[in-house]
């Protein structure tokens, strides 16, 4: 096996860089924050229309919040709404 030898300002730079590294890998592990969409990003993202989407909130189909008369969606729950009406393709191959 070969030695390799460091002056100690490369070691510190080694060990510098290792954990610059180390953060941005945690940082990716990190759950991340919900992202919310007003209304008018989701009727422009669904293609739906204004009255669609009162009707989705009113049954229950999607979640929103509201902050005065601005209504808010998580991008998680669209997500969700999504892959609930997901259908596989019939095609076989």
């Amino acid at each position: 096996m070969e030695a390799i030898i460091l002056s100690k300002d490369q070691y510190a730079e080694l060990v510098s860089r290792l954990d610059e590294i180390t953060t941005r890998l945690n940082a990716k592990n990190e759950p991340k924050k919900d992202t919310f969409l007003d209304n008018q990003e989701f009727l422009i993202l669904m293609k739906i229309s204004k009255r669609t989407a009162q009707t989705w909130r009113d049954e229950g189909r999607i979640s929103f919040s509201q902050v005065g008369n601005k209504i808010y969606y998580k991008l998680s729950d669209v997500e969700k709404l999504l892959n609930e009406h997901y259908n596989k393709s019939f095609a076989k191959k």
